[in-house]
């Protein structure tokens, strides 16, 4: 079930959508006088404001209109050698990512003593029986979406449906596998540029005998029919971490959009109050008065949204938050168009998965891409 084909990233990772932690602020960087033209003089004029608490709304890209640095209190010339300083190191880290993330594995791979080792073959007793109810409705020949909307909870006009995903005790000893991984001394890398706790579970071995038949069993026919348009029959690649909230470590996670074409976003507990997710407008059609809705964390059970909906998570006010993201990807729409840099895709090496992308777009689609047509 590991990938056969060769799967890449686009040239953008190592230019765009640089989190900037000081400013709350995602930018592309080529060098400093371009970041300081295209960041230092903008106003924040047509940047569609942001949701009613917690973080701005700030991934955008020049010239769709931007908080400027200055307005984001990074506008000194210290503050901005130190945010330069800060974009360098991370585009550092992305262009080592390969090798360092390579050698992490290894290590992990062989030193590494797991405390609860059958968590990493997923069997369907991990799993809520709400879900195979699900599953098995979605895999039917008479399977439809209005059916299987029955099934599940929706949120507004977004999308953005809950499902019961785990059982509670899977998720008990999900984490503490995971806790007894962050208590080791192995070598752990970030789950991405915003969060600074978690894991990714491909470094841990959880790939190809947790995540991938999770996505092509279980959450595939699901999206088939929820998200035909955005390849939910074909999605054929995933990037899947868990991250963690508490008091004095990451708090919460500034708007955004995902590098997926469907996320899955499911809470794993454990006891905590408030952070609450929210959600805003489609990225690729943003309104301008922009409606956002909060959306509460159920443990056990997981979100699905499209990964270009504008969204963030509000501090929590106290315990500890555990969420598993797998973030979905179909090569046959991605290969089309950068969701990143809405350029078509330069292709550059990459590990794994990689970005989604793949060197044939036509080539070795699965049977299910009549679907995907659709977009």
């Amino acid at each position: 079930m590991a990938a056969a084909r060769a799967f890449r990233a686009c040239s953008c990772f190592f230019s765009d959508n640089v989190f900037v932690r000081r400013c709350g602020l995602h930018v592309r960087y080529r060098h400093r006088e371009q970041l300081r033209g295209d960041y230092g003089t903008v106003t924040a004029e047509g940047c569609g404001g942001g949701a009613a608490r917690g973080p701005l709304p700030a991934r955008c890209s020049p010239p769709c209109g931007l908080q400027a640095l200055r307005e984001r209190g990074c506008g000194s010339p210290e503050v901005f050698e130190a945010v330069v300083r800060e974009i360098e190191e991370e585009v550092q880290r992305r262009k080592q990512l390969i090798h360092q993330s390579a050698e992490r594995k290894a290590i992990i791979a062989s030193c590494y003593k797991r405390k609860h080792p059958e968590v990493y073959i997923l069997q369907d007793s991990f799993l809520a029986p709400e879900f195979l109810e699900i599953v098995s409705y979605c895999t039917s020949p008479d399977a439809h979406l209005d059916g299987l909307l029955r099934y599940t909870e929706s949120f507004s006009d977004k999308r953005i449906y809950r499902l019961p995903v785990f059982t509670e005790e899977f998720c008990r000893a999900f984490v503490e596998e995971l806790e007894n991984f962050e208590q080791s001394d192995m070598p752990k890398g970030r789950p991405n540029s915003m969060n600074n706790y978690g894991v990714l579970l491909n470094e841990i071995g959880m790939d190809e005998n947790f995540v991938t038949p999770l996505r092509e069993k279980y959450l595939r026919p699901i999206t088939a029919l929820l998200y035909p348009d955005l390849g939910g029959a074909c999605l054929d690649s995933h990037k899947a971490f868990v991250v963690k909230y508490a008091l004095h470590e990451d708090l919460d996670l500034s708007s955004h959009y995902d590098n997926a074409e469907v996320t899955l976003n499911v809470s794993l507990g454990k006891d905590f109050t408030e952070g609450n997710l929210y959600f805003g407008d489609f990225r690729q059609d943003p309104s301008p008065v922009p409606n956002y809705i909060e959306v509460e964390h159920v443990g056990t059970q997981g979100l699905l949204h499209r990964g270009g909906q504008i969204h963030g998570a509000l501090p929590i006010a106290s315990g500890e938050r555990w969420n598993l993201i797998v973030w979905m990807r179909a090569s046959a729409i991605r290969n089309r168009l950068c969701p990143m840099c809405n350029q078509k895709p330069e292709l550059v090496e990459a590990e794994g998965f990689g970005d989604g992308f793949t060197e044939t777009a036509e080539d070795d689609v699965p049977e299910t891409v009549d679907l995907c047509s659709l977009w």
